[in-house]
């Protein structure tokens, strides 16, 4: 089933969300509980938001694969394939046939931004509240091919956020307008479904398909849009909230501490962003999206994890699977391949950890070990590999610009270990007989 917005999702799966009655505040408390829950697997739902009477805040969407895979209209088991199918089936946005849905309460020029949206402080050491979840759209100033991506945006009082503006396109495009002495256009789409969500975390090249046409294909429904009311962009017309506004050209200002998704505070002199307008609903769900959690490593794992086991698929033979190892804010991967020779797994190494700024650490291992079970990783990694004759290291190496250990220099070095087997039988993994097992299975199914 192809889901029009994130109201038609939650409803699909009202069982699967834990609704909160008890007076919250954004003010840490929410995080404190969201991080509480991150095993639980449902969808949080505060329905009692300190200082904004009937507002909703959600979170945790994404802290479950089989929820994304349901998003997709899948299974968790071809979450990867279809993933990677939908994505070649992008869908052109229309235009909103009615009234916006976004559109039913219009806001121009908001005095204080935080008396209407309930923006989440989520660490200690956090400078300001943030929001974390923020869509951001733009457009190339020369061509008008639309973009989208989530930056992470600081509430600095008033209608004014600095904005983190690290990753291309969106950061390429303020470049431009601000050689040409322009503030660049922008609007910040809140409350969406979660398959564009993960759009907007997928890579896509100059030309071809943008986000919004990918989102269309992950989705299996094309975006609505509609246009904007103070800058010249269509935005999501079944969106929760939209912030319009400017970056503004040749003003930096101090932007962080905040806690990252790498589990570290991260600072910047980032550009500011003048808000002229904002649209909702008459009753919205603010989202918020903790760093370090369950959520960003899903985030990850689909759109960037995906993404790389693709390409790799297509220039090395025997790639079988690829997962970014939990809490490492996809620095680390385990990749699964099949009959590869060891020089093979070797150019693998080298590869992977040459296309990806971000990953720093990849250990290969065969088929027949589980990458999503980290017991198992280990055991092949203390058994089958030998560190002076399988280990891959590559010094000298751009740094990703989160990560704490590579903020000084801006290089960093990345390893690779090859936890494949060898050739003899000494390497035979212990098994159980089939028939054993599906016997042992069907007792304890009967006995629950």
């Amino acid at each position: 089933m192809a889901y029009q917005d994130l109201r038609e999702f939650l409803a699909s799966m009202e069982g699967d969300i834990l609704h909160i009655a008890t007076e919250f505040d954004p003010k840490f408390e929410m995080a404190a509980l969201l991080h509480e829950t991150q095993s639980d697997g449902r969808v949080v739902l505060f329905d009692n938001v300190k200082g904004h009477p009937g507002v909703k805040v959600m979170g945790n969407l994404l802290s479950s694969r089989a929820r994304i895979a349901r998003a997709l209209g899948t299974t968790d088991k071809k979450l990867n394939e279809t993933y990677l199918n939908c994505k070649k089936h992008a869908l052109e946005p229309v235009i909103c046939a009615g009234p916006a849905p976004v559109k039913e309460v219009i806001h121009r020029a908001p005095a204080d931004v935080s008396a209407l949206l309930p923006i989440l402080t989520y660490h200690e050491k956090d400078a300001a509240p943030f929001i974390t979840c923020g869509l951001v759209m733009a457009k190339d100033p020369e061509t008008g091919r639309r973009a989208m991506g989530i930056h992470r945006m600081m509430f600095k009082g008033g209608n004014r956020f600095g904005i983190f503006l690290a990753n291309p396109p969106l950061s390429s495009y303020f470049q431009q307008a601000e050689e040409e002495g322009r503030a660049l256009e922008i609007a910040v789409a809140l409350g969406v479904d979660p398959a564009t969500l993960l759009a907007a975390v997928v890579k896509v090249g100059s030309t071809g398909p943008d986000k919004l046409e990918v989102a269309g294909g992950l989705r299996g429904l094309p975006l609505e849009l509609t246009p904007a009311e103070t800058v010249d962009i269509d935005v999501l017309a079944r969106a929760e909230i939209i912030i319009e506004g400017h970056v503004l050209p040749g003003v930096r200002e101090q932007e962080g501490p905040f806690g990252e998704s790498t589990g570290y505070y991260f600072s910047n002199v980032s550009p500011v962003v003048e808000v002229t307008a904002i649209t909702h609903r008459k009753d919205f769900i603010y989202a918020a999206l903790c760093p370090w959690t369950v959520d960003v490593d899903n985030l990850l794992s689909l759109a960037s994890g995906t993404e790389l086991l693709g390409q790799l698929q297509n220039q090395i033979h025997g790639v079988v699977d690829l997962e970014l190892i939990t809490g490492t804010c996809g620095f680390a991967a385990v990749i699964a391949v099949k009959d590869c020779q060891p020089t093979d797994v070797r150019r693998l190494i080298q590869l992977v950890l040459s296309l990806d700024l971000r990953l720093k650490i990849v250990t290969v291992v065969d088929a027949g070990v589980d990458i999503r079970n980290p017991r198992e990783v280990s055991w092949a990694l203390a058994t089958r590999y030998q560190p002076d004759r399988d280990t891959v290291l590559l010094d000298k190496m751009a740094g990703y610009v989160i990560d704490p250990s590579a903020v000084e220099s801006g290089t960093g070095s990345k390893i690779g270990f090859d936890a494949t087997r060898g050739p003899g039988e000494q390497f035979d993994a212990v098994s159980i007989p089939a028939a054993a097992q599906a016997k042992a299975k069907s007792v304890l199914a009967d006995s629950f």
